[in-house]
C-alpha cells in the first residue's frame, strides 16, 4: 500500500493509501481534529468536498449570513498564539470574516497539506479481519485507515422541500446553504424567499434592499431577537481574555440552550419581574433570553411570558397589525427552535416592497413558469430563494455507505432513529467516531467548543489505546442504550419536544422523530468520567460480546 505521505494532496493515488486516521470534513471539527491527531504523532489524511477548508461557513455565503453566537466565543480556545494574533472587527461576525478565521487558522497551523480538497466520501468499510476501515471517494482512490474520524458537520446536507411545478419556474433558483459565490444581484427584480428560520430571518432585510418586490413566504412563524451589532473594540478583547479561565470553566457546567439542575426547583418570577428582565436582554442583544431563568425551558409559566413579551415587541414593530399578528410565533414555546438573532427582520416589512404570505392560510399548491401559486392567489416571481435549512445532525453521515462490523449499515442501525454513546460513537462501528453527532450538546449552543470537547476527548481515547497496545474500541450496546434513554428522558423534561424542529427531524420527510442533542447539564464532566473510569462502557478489543 502507498503511504500517506508519498501522496500529492490533491492528486489522484495510484493504489490504496495507508494511514492511522482518516478526518471527513474541513470544518472547524474536523482542522481541529487533524491538528490534534498529527500532535499525536499520527499519520492523518484529511478530506473535504469543498475545494477550501469553512465546512458549513465555506458554503453559506447568502445575503446577510453571519454567526448568531458572540465572535469572541465563536473562537477556537486552544490556541493562546491564536487569540492573540486574531482580532474580530464585529460582535456578531459576517460569513467572510468567520471564514478568513479559519483560512488563517489552517494556514497558522498547516493543515491544509493534511487534506485533499474536493473530495467527497462515498463509502466507509470495516474490515473485520485486519481491523481497518477502508474509505473510498468519488475520484476512486481508497484510504485504509485504524481510525475514522466524521467531522462532518450537523448543518451541511441542504433541504429543499419537495413542492410540485419547481421544474417548470423559468427565473432563477438559490438555495441559501449552495449559494454563489459570484454576486447575485436582485436589482429590480420580483423575489420570493421560502422559510424564515435562521438563514431566511438574515437573509430578508438585505435581499429587500435592492429587489423590486419581495415575498416572504412563511409557514411557521419564528422567535427572534435583535442583535444589537457592533463594532468591537481592542479594549473587548483585552476583556475577554481576562475573563477566559472563568469562560472556559463554565463550558464545563452549562451553555446556551441546555437545561441547568435547579430548573426543577427554581422560583417561577412574578409576570412584572420577568417583563423586565427580557427587556433589559432585548435592548442588550442576542440570545441571552435563554439565561434569563433557569427554568424558562422547562416551566410553561416562565417561558408563556417571555412568548408574550416578543409577540408584544413585534406588535409594536410591525406597523400593520395583521402583518404583526402572521409574524407573531404561536404554537411552540420560545427557545425550543433554536432562537433567530436578526438585524431588521421585523422592521423590514414596514417596508412597501415587501409582503408577508402566510402559509398557514394559503399554502402553497405549485410552482409555475412565472411564480408561485397559493391556494388563494399568483405570486409573480423572477428569483426564487430557498431558506429551508438542513438535513441536520445525521444528514451527512447517512449520505455515505457507512458499513461496521457484520457489514451492518449505519443507515440499518439507526433506521428508528440515531443512536450513539455519549454522541461520540456507535456500537457495532469499532474506531469510528462521530464528532458533535447525535446524542451530544451537538447544535446546542457554541457549536465550536463542542467540537473542540469531542476532538480532545478522541484524541486522549486513542492516545490511550496506543499505551496499552490496543487496536479497537466501541461502544456497549447496553450503554449506548442507557445512554439514548437518558438523552430522551432528559428532553422530555423540557419543553422542546413541543415543536416541530429540526431538532427533531420533522423538516425532513420520512426521518424518525427523535430528539436529538442532548440539554441536560454535566455533559462534560460525564464523558471525564467514563474516561477516569477505564472507558466504562466501551470495548476494547471486543474483549466483551455485545448483548
Amino acid at each position: 500500500m502507498t503511504s500517506v505521505s508519498s501522496v500529492a494532496r490533491t492528486g489522484m493515488s495510484s493504489g490504496t493509501v495507508n494511514c492511522d486516521a482518516v478526518v471527513v470534513g474541513a470544518g472547524f471539527g474536523g482542522l481541529y481534529a487533524l491538528h490534534r491527531l498529527r500532535e499525536l504523532g499520527l499519520s492523518i489524511v484529511g478530506i473535504e468536498a469543498a475545494p477550501d477548508v469553512g465546512g458549513t461557513w465555506y458554503w453559506n455565503r447568502y445575503p446577510g449570513v453571519r454567526c448568531d453566537v458572540q465572535s469572541l466565543l465563536y473562537s477556537y480556545s486552544w490556541s493562546p498564539e491564536l487569540r492573540r494574533e486574531w482580532r474580530w472587527s464585529e460582535r456578531y461576525a459576517a460569513q467572510a470574516e468567520i471564514l478568513r478565521y479559519m483560512d488563517h487558522a489552517a494556514d497558522r497551523f498547516r493543515l491544509r497539506e493534511l487534506i485533499r480538497f474536493e473530495t467527497r466520501v462515498v463509502s466507509a468499510v470495516y474490515g473485520e479481519d485486519d481491523k481497518l476501515w477502508t474509505v473510498r471517494t468519488d475520484r476512486g482512490e481508497a484510504f485504509r485507515a485504524r481510525f475514522c474520524i466524521m467531522a462532518t458537520g450537523c448543518l451541511s446536507v441542504p433541504n429543499t422541500p419537495s413542492i410540485p411545478g419547481l421544474e417548470d419556474f423559468r427565473g432563477a433558483v438559490y438555495h441559501t446553504a449552495k449559494w454563489p459565490h459570484e454576486p447575485v444581484d436582485f436589482s429590480g427584480k420580483r423575489v420570493g424567499v421560502i422559510g424564515t428560520g435562521s438563514s431566511g430571518i438574515q437573509a430578508i432585510p438585505v435581499i429587500a434592499e435592492t429587489a423590486a418586490h419581495l415575498s416572504v413566504f412563511q409557514r411557521t412563524a419564528n422567535f427572534s431577537m435583535p442583535s444589537r451589532n457592533r463594532s468591537l473594540t481592542e479594549q473587548d478583547h483585552v476583556q475577554f481574555e481576562s475573563g477566559f479561565a472563568a469562560y472556559l470553566e463554565s463550558l464545563q457546567h452549562t451553555d446556551f440552550g441546555r437545561v441547568p439542575p435547579t430548573a426543577a426547583t427554581a422560583p417561577v418570577p412574578s409576570r412584572e419581574v420577568q417583563w423586565q428582565r427580557y427587556e433589559e436582554l432585548w435592548q442588550e442583544g442576542g440570545g441571552a433570553i435563554l439565561y434569563a431563568f433557569p427554568n424558562i425551558l422547562t416551566h410553561h409559566g416562565v417561558n408563556d411570558v417571555a412568548c408574550d413579551f416578543v409577540r408584544q415587541k413585534i406588535r409594536e414593530t410591525v406597523q400593520d397589525p395583521e402583518t404583526a399578528e402572521d409574524l407573531c410565533p404561536t404554537g411552540h414555546p420560545i427557545g425550543v427552535k433554536r432562537i433567530c438573532v436578526d438585524s431588521g427582520y421585523f422592521q423590514v416589512f414596514n417596508r412597501p416592497n415587501v409582503a408577508l404570505v402566510n402559509l398557514r392560510k394559503e399554502p402553497i399548491e405549485r410552482f409555475t413558469s412565472g411564480g408561485v401559486q397559493t391556494s388563494a392567489r399568483h405570486v409573480d416571481l423572477d428569483a426564487l430563494v430557498f431558506a429551508t435549512g438542513f438535513d441536520a445532525v445525521t444528514g451527512a453521515l447517512l449520505a455515505m455507505d457507512i458499513r461496521g462490523r457484520d457489514g451492518l449499515e449505519l443507515k440499518e442501525a439507526w433506521a428508528a432513529g440515531p443512536r450513539t454513546y455519549l454522541g461520540l460513537a456507535v456500537a457495532g462501528f469499532p474506531n469510528l467516531f462521530t464528532i458533535t453527532g447525535p446524542g451530544s450538546p451537538s447544535v446546542i449552543g457554541n457549536v465550536i467548543a463542542n467540537c473542540e470537547h469531542h476532538v480532545d476527548w478522541l484524541v486522549e481515547c486513542i492516545d490511550s489505546m496506543r499505551r496499552r497496545s490496543q487496536q479497537t474500541v466501541e461502544p456497549e450496546e447496553a450503554a449506548q442504550g442507557e445512554w439514548m434513554e437518558h438523552v430522551a428522558d432528559v428532553a422530555s423534561r423540557t419543553l422542546y419536544p413541543e415543536a416541530n424542529s429540526w431538532y427533531l427531524g420533522v423538516n425532513i420527510p420520512g426521518k424518525p422523530r427523535v430528539f436529538m442533542p442532548y440539554v441536560g447539564t454535566g455533559y462534560r464532566h460525564t464523558c471525564s468520567a467514563i474516561a477516569s473510569e477505564g472507558y466504562k462502557g466501551f470495548l476494547f478489543d471486543g474483549a466483551a460480546k455485545r448483548s
